[in-house]
């Protein structure tokens, strides 16, 4: 392909199995037998490798160093963690009705609180400093006081 062309190929299964791009370059997909992607392979030599477990889930994104990305999930199905190749740890904990309330990353903690409606109302963010937000009768957001004080109305 060169100039402004682009081709796809696609499996029987509507899945895309290459794409090559403007500039020639192609990227190539595999899927295991479920229909998930595990490897997406382009030209240039980069290579990813996704794994699963059992539910489905993705649990590793590994590239052709062997460098890993980790990922950890509740019973509820909902990504608990997230774990770089360097070790950094990202967590995130649930209420629940399954929102996300808080995520913490290298000793920072970012909150949320959510009102009956299941509308984000606070944020907190790893400073302290809160942001509030308020809706209308028909769940359209008027009002958010900002991190630095300031209120906006919609």
């Amino acid at each position: 392909a060169t100039g402004s062309t682009r081709q796809m190929t696609w499996s029987r299964y509507g899945q895309l199995l290459a794409f090559t791009d403007c500039s020639g370059y192609q990227t190539r997909y595999e899927y295991d037998r479920f229909g998930q992607m595990t490897a997406v392979h382009r030209e240039e030599g980069i290579s990813l490798y996704r794994r699963y477990d059992n539910r489905g889930r993705l649990t590793s994104v590994k590239d052709a160093q062997g460098r890993e990305t980790r990922y950890e999930y509740n019973a509820a199905g909902d990504l608990t963690a997230v774990i770089t190749p360097d070790g950094n740890r990202s967590e995130t904990q649930y209420d629940a009705w399954g929102k996300a309330v808080s995520t913490t990353q290298g000793g920072l903690t970012r909150s949320m609180e959510y009102d009956a409606a299941g509308r984000v109302i606070s944020l907190t963010n790893e400073n302290g400093s809160h942001s509030v937000f308020s809706y209308d009768a028909l769940d359209r957001l008027v009002q958010q006081g900002g991190f630095d004080g300031r209120t906006q109305r919609y």
